[in-house]
């Protein structure tokens, strides 16, 4: 009911449906409320006065906005309570398919879901990052075959450590040579299909060449991650094959329950809620005819799994929005089976698409699917002659690890600085510049302060005076600092990082405006002192609000 406002610092409508509720006039009630407030609320509110039809203009208090100061630089996590404790939340993210290249498809859903992440477990929640990776289905069963009948072939990575190849890129080759093979050669298809078969039973040697692949793509998914410096670690991997034992007690529990039932030999959970094409109900398929599984038994089988054993609270699952439809029908399926109860959030954390520079899909220029590696060094390498411009006397390698972090945080600030259901289009030139609302800007700003805190060099005698009068700039700024806590609970509750994104900005142009207006190395004594403190209270706020970004936060650039 209260928030910033360009006429005071705060206003407040509670006056207008209070009244409404008590039957009065709102601007009556609401010269009442200025009248307590002005007579019980002096030490925080300076004065209260009434507008329109009866908004509430709050004034804080010059002492209150400097004591919010200096006890939010005491204080390690900046003045924002642990409101998520106790809470267990699983957030599935990424899921990247073994023996295939990570691709810009990839991108939102781990640059997002890493975010929510950081954002939920600094609230205090106890977050189980869970990437879901495709290891499991037929096309292992070609790829294995073919692998089998070409052993010539060269796909470990100690096997391509000469050749600039990863394992994940060999793999990926072989299986579209796989595939063209499965398509146009029946015999080889039959072999392919008795070799899924063979994985499926637990085939020794079968199993034992599939845990090989599964560990060659896990190791160039890290590379990734790690270049990335999103928190997925092989601990938070778990596979469609980690659900595989689980499917057919899965389907057993929702026949017996009359969710799922019999059609014409497979097993279905008919929608009560969706219609699909000529008004019939949309259809889960919970068991193929032939006894196989798929998608929909999987991930009703990880649903039920992720609730009746792990026990969480709240499922994120960050996914494309092209996928609402299909988890619309497992959270209804799953409530049917009486898993997810009123006791459990979920949500489906959905995301737009990235766009090429000119708006237009995202391909190369054969048509194809743009790698994320790929995509990482076309950022950094246009990070790299923005930085190289404004500090040409640069060492390489110095110019190279503030490219990469410049680099990898630009593409990260620009997918999490977009609504994250709108699609937005990846231009390197434009993500990396120095103005405008970048990543680059604002570790521009943080490393501009650290300078400021540098030269002043007597950071640890600071000391607030709460009796100084505020300049506007200072009020401003201290204000907006204000606002951390609020829009860290507003991410946690929406889901939407871009709101943490837009106030990072909006306080790094705060400070500039104030650095403007208000001299802070040149200022005597108590007044150098407080801004300080300003300073030093937004250089923390900064670097912990774009950690929560999962971007680097450098203190030279």
């Amino acid at each position: 009911m209260v928030r910033r406002s360009d006429r005071a610092d705060y206003q407040s409508n509670a006056a207008l449906p209070l009244a409404k509720n008590a039957g009065a006039k709102p601007v009556e009630l609401a010269e009442s409320l200025v009248q307590h407030l002005n007579n019980d609320g002096r030490e925080v509110i300076e004065s209260v006065t009434v507008s329109g039809p009866g908004f509430l203009n709050i004034t804080v208090s010059d002492t209150a906005i400097w004591s919010q100061v200096a006890a939010r630089l005491a204080d390690e996590r900046l003045g924002v309570p642990i409101d998520g404790a106790g809470q267990r939340v699983v957030i599935d993210y990424s899921g990247p398919n073994v023996a295939k290249e990570m691709h810009v498809g990839h991108l939102r859903t781990t640059i997002i879901g890493d975010s929510l992440a950081r954002v939920l477990a600094f609230l205090g929640a106890e977050v189980i990052r869970a990437n879901h990776l495709g290891d499991w289905g037929t096309q292992f069963g070609m790829l294995i075959q073919y692998i089998d009948e070409h052993p010539e072939t060269s796909w470990r990575q100690d096997e391509l450590s000469d050749s600039g190849t990863s394992a994940v890129s060999a793999l990926d080759a072989l299986y579209k040579a796989a595939r063209a093979r499965f398509d146009t050669d029946l015999d080889f298809a039959d072999r392919a299909r008795r070799r899924v078969v063979a994985l499926q039973s637990g085939d020794e040697r079968t199993v034992a060449l599939w845990k090989e692949i599964v560990a060659e793509s896990e190791k160039a998914f890290a590379a990734i991650y790690d270049r990335l410096g999103v928190l997925l670690t092989p601990d938070d991997y778990a596979g469609e094959s980690f659900y595989n034992p689980m499917l057919a007690d899965t389907v057993t529990e929702l026949l017996d329950k009359g969710v799922a039932v019999d059609s014409d030999g497979a097993i279905v959970v008919a929608s009560q809620e969706v219609t699909g094409t000529g008004d019939t109900p949309a259809v889960l398929m919970v068991r193929k005819r032939d006894g196989g599984y798929g998608y929909d038994s999987t991930d009703l089988a990880t649903i039920r799994y992720r609730i009746t054993t792990l026990h969480a609270d709240r499922l994120l699952y960050v996914t494309d929005s092209r996928q609402a439809l299909h988890f619309r029908l497992i959270f209804e399926a799953a409530r049917r089976a009486g898993w997810l109860t009123d006791a459990v959030t979920v949500d489906h954390v959905a995301y737009g698409t990235v766009l090429g520079p000119e708006g237009r899909p995202f391909k190369t220029r054969a048509g194809g699917t743009v790698r994320l590696m790929d995509l990482l060094d076309d950022a950094v390498s246009a990070a790299r002659t923005v930085v190289a411009e404004k500090n040409p006397n640069l060492p390489a390698d110095e110019l190279d690890r503030i490219a990469e972090q410049a680099g990898i945080g630009a593409v990260k600030y620009a997918d999490l600085s977009t609504s994250r259901i709108k699609d937005y289009a990846f231009d390197p030139a434009r993500m990396t510049a120095f103005i405008g609302n970048t990543g680059v800007y604002l570790q521009y700003a943080h490393a501009r302060i650290c300078s400021i805190l540098r030269k002043a060099e007597d950071l640890h005698g600071i000391s607030i005076d709460t009796q100084i009068p505020l300049d506007p700039g200072e009020r401003e700024l201290a204000l907006t600092l204000d606002g951390y806590g609020t829009v860290i609970a507003e991410v946690s509750a929406t889901l939407e990082p871009h709101r943490l994104a837009g106030y990072l900005y909006d306080l790094a142009r705060a400070f500039s405006a104030f650095y403007d207006t208000c001299p802070v190395l040149t200022a005597t004594e108590p007044i150098r002192g407080n801004r300080l403190a300003l300073a030093q209270l937004t250089a923390r706020t900064l670097a912990h609000g774009l950690e929560l970004l999962g971007i680097a936060a450098p203190e030279r650039l």
